[in-house]
Parts: structure tokens; sequence; C-alpha cells
């Protein structure tokens, strides 16, 4: 009764000596339970700032008039104004008090049992250990905490900004030393082989991840024991899975295959300076300190030689020569003629090979063939009515060689045709009947003669 009193008479003075609004604001400070809390100070001068008269839900409306954040998130369910099933239905000033004083919070809500599930960033691993203090700063909305691992963590990562903002490509938040499997696949450079296992440092020094050089030969020309002659490109011999383990396929990468003995020889033999450099593919360019002809024969070794023994299997076709081989000459090893290695100095007379396996001694010249075939030294054949103009008939047919061709060493094994040349010690007639002995003798006997009688 007594307060009643008071206000009545508080509420006439104020009329006498104020003007109407000042009236109101002085009434309203008289009737408010108690100051505003720092954040609403400036709301104070005005209940209608705040409050609806008799409009509960009014009041709500005039509080996100402000708060446009929280009503944004209650329209979109999103932060935990609006994911949190617990706001649904609730008044604002069922959690947000005020009228105790400056310094009063006006959160009414435990920071030891809030569920942040209920938020934008649910807390996972070893977040859930962090102090709220350690993300969310003094004076400042607790919604406007970042909510980015590259917010919290990008001053203290190694990586110089160089992996970019996305730290959970690689992190986790069970442990943020725990580093989780990054995909290089899905990078210009996909790990391969040992590639696999080579710690992330080894290439990315410095913490230099973009626009790294990609080649062999940027990583490994220090182990290049070939010293550059084989070229940057590292990958046509060598391959990710072992660096000792080298391949090359000659036949397919190219214009020379590698056949026989090729097959064994080594790199270096053939390539003796750079091995991009270009080399002569003729064979004589690498055999020709094993040419032993002393290249009387040419440059293309392969006409008898092949790659797969350079002196065994020796194949040359002697019917493209002048001197073409036939019967016991075939099977004749190529020295019985060929005294030295430069072949074409070898003669193609029969006494050149022949000489000490003459037995007439020259009386037939030189023209061995004339008797003699490839055939067999032994097997003489001689028509003498073909060859010569004096065919051999009766007891000339039975007489030896050596009888007329009695002359060693003769450079002309022709002989004279006539019968006195050879039967003149054995002309009775002492030349009475001249020399043409075929007048009266006949070759069958020579005892025996005839008289022609002239013709009458």
């Amino acid at each position: 009764m007594r307060f009643l009193i008071a206000l009545i008479l508080a509420c006439r003075l104020i009329f006498v000596f104020s003007t109407e609004a000042a009236a109101q604001n002085a009434l309203e400070k008289l009737l408010m339970p108690g100051p505003l809390s720092s954040a609403h100070a400036k709301l104070e001068g005005e209940c209608t700032n705040c409050h609806e008269a008799f409009s509960k839900k009014g009041q709500d409306k005039l509080c996100l008039t402000c708060h446009k954040a929280i009503l944004a998130d209650t329209a979109a369910k999103t932060g935990f104004h609006g994911k949190s099933p617990l706001m649904s239905g609730l008044a604002c000033n069922n959690c947000h008090t005020e009228h105790h004083g400056r310094d009063a919070g006006i959160i009414l809500m435990g920071l030891e049992t809030f569920d942040h599930r209920s938020t934008d960033f649910s807390l996972e691993g070893a977040h859930k250990q962090v102090e709220c203090s350690g993300c969310h700063a003094k004076r400042k909305r607790w919604a406007d905490a970042p909510s980015t691992c590259f917010a919290c963590h990008g001053a203290t990562q190694p990586h110089k900004q160089n992996l970019g903002e996305k730290c959970e490509t690689c992190h986790k938040t069970s442990k943020w030393t725990e580093v989780a499997a990054f995909d290089h696949a899905k990078t210009k450079f996909p790990l391969a082989g040992k590639h696999k296992d080579v710690a992330c440092a080894n290439c990315h020094l410095g913490e230099v991840y973009k626009d790294l050089p990609a080649t062999c030969n940027d990583c490994h020309a220090i182990q290049d024991v070939h010293e550059g002659r084989f070229g940057a490109k590292c990958e046509t011999c060598h391959s990710t899975e072992s660096w000792g383990k080298a391949k090359f396929d000659h036949n397919k990468n190219t214009r020379f295959a590698l056949r026989g003995a090729h097959a064994k020889a080594s790199c270096q033999d053939c390539h003796r300076g750079n091995f991009t450099d270009k080399i002569a593919m003729e064979c004589i360019s690498c055999h020709a300190k094993q040419d032993v002809h002393k290249a009387s024969l040419g440059k293309n070794c392969a006409d008898c030689h092949n790659a797969v023994a350079w002196r065994n299997d020796v194949q040359f076709d002697h019917g493209l020569t002048k001197y073409p081989l036939f019967g016991l000459h075939v099977v004749a090893a190529c020295e019985g003629c060929h005294k030295s290695a430069v072949f074409k100095e070898a003669k193609a007379d029969c006494t050149d090979c022949h000489a000490t396996d003459d037995v007439h001694r020259g009386r037939f010249t030189l023209a061995c063939a004339s008797c003699h075939s490839p055939l067999g030294w032994q097997k003489v054949s001689f028509d003498h009515g073909k060859r010569t103009k004096f065919a051999l008939t009766g007891a000339h047919a039975k007489t030896g060689c050596y009888d007329c061709h009695s002359r060693e060493n003769v450079s002309d094994a022709s002989l004279p045709t006539t019968c006195y040349a050879c039967h003149k010690s054995r002309d009775v007639h002492r030349g009475a009947f001249g020399q043409d002995c075929a007048q009266c003798h006949t070759t069958s006997r020579f005892s025996d003669a005839f008289i022609r009688r002239p013709k009458n």
C-alpha cells in the first residue's frame, strides 16, 4: 500500500515538473526492474525498443529485428538457432535474460553441456578437447568463430601456404600430425613403383608443391652414371619399379634391330659418344678393325657374315663372281685358293692351285681344264677329234699322249699335223715320194702301203 502511494506521488511530481515525453521516460526508468547489460545499454532509454505492450511474441520480433543473423539462421535452419531442436517454439527470453546489470551474463546456457552437434561445426577428434576460448574470441559472436582448418591453423602450418587452405585434404581431426594418405594420382604426376615409398620432402624441398619439374632427370641427374650420354629421357631405359634394372627395346625404338651376337654386345661397344648421337649402321662402321680383307671386298660385310658369329658360318655366293665353283671346288676350303684374306688376290688359272699336281710337266701348257674338270682331278676327258684339227684314228688312237707331246713346259701344245713331221725318221723312201705319207699309208698300220693308180 505504501509502495502504491509513493508511486502516485512520484507520478504527480513528474507530471508537474516535466514535459510529457520526459515524464514518460522517467516513469519507465522508475518502473524498470534493473539496468540492461552493456550490450543493450544503448536501448535502455526506450522500453519499446525491446518490449511490445501486452504481447510476448511481439517481443521476439523486436529481438530479431536487431539480431538479423539469428533470423537468417532460423529461416535457413543453419547455426545453433536454426539446427538445435531445443530452440523450436522457445521465446528469446527463455535463454536470454536482461535487467540484471551491466556486467551480468545474458546467456542462460551451460557451456559444459552445450552440444556442438547442434551447430554448423560438429566437434570431432581432438577438437573435443579444445577449450571454447581456443576458437571463440572474447567480445565476438560465438557464431562468428572460424569454421575452416586454415582459419585456425593457417598461422602455424609449415607449408608456407604452398598447399592451399584445404588442410583436411591431408590432415585428420584426430591428430594434427597424423597425415592422411594424399592421392597423388589426382595430380599431373601419379606415383608408381618405388615413387610410392619416397618421402614427400625428397621431392618437395622447402615445402614447394606447385610447378615442380616432373622429368626423371630433374631428380635423378645426380644418379646418371652415363654422364648425360643417354640424354635426359631416363624412362627410355629405366622404370619406376627399379632404377638399377635398365631395359631398352632396340628392336622397337630404333631402326637397327639387335640380332645374334649384337644382342649381347654392350651399349658402349657401338655408342662411343653420346647415345643420342646418330651413328652409322653399316657393318664396317663398327667392324673396320676386324676387316681382314682390308676393304678389298667392299663395306657390306653382311654379304658373307651374319650377326650370329663374325667368324663362323660365313656365307658367300661364289657364283656371283667371275669364277663360279663347281664339283669339288664347292667343298674346298676358302683358304685352299685364297692364301690371304684379300680374296681378290686369288688367281683363276688351274696351275695357280694345282701346279704341284701337274704330272705332265707342262707338256699341255696351263690349260688343265682342257682335260680335267672340278668333278675330279683324276677324271680326264679330252676329245682330240673335236678339240683339235687332228682326229686320232687307227693306231693314233692307241698312241700315248707323250709320244707326240714330248716337250715339257711349252707355251703352246699344238703340234704339226703332217705325217712327215712325226714319221720322218721312219721314211724308208728317204723322201723319194715326198712328205705326204697318206698317199700310200694309213693310220691303221704304217708298214702297210697301197699304191693309188692314176686315173686314165
